[in-house]
């Protein structure tokens, strides 16, 4: 995604799901798990469960900065 800000889940395997990686574009107030993974892929009596074992990160960076250093670096 080359988007300049986004909150980033990595939840890891819970029962019989796979462990994923979630991006979505939120602010830091709603950088969670409830707010990012979509669609849920537990029912909701696990959602609690699940949720706490994701780990969210709020990420800010600055897309026009690394499109001009990947530009200077090929010169």
């Amino acid at each position: 995604s080359s988007e300049d800000i986004r909150c980033k889940c990595i939840c890891p395997p819970y029962r019989n799901i796979s462990g994923h990686i979630y991006n979505k574009n939120v602010s830091q107030k709603d950088c969670n798990c409830l707010h990012v993974v979509e669609p849920m892929p537990v029912p909701g009596n696990d959602v609690e469960a699940y949720c706490l074992l994701c780990e969210c990160k709020y990420e800010e960076r600055s897309t026009t900065t690394i499109k001009v250093m990947g530009v200077l670096s090929l010169q």
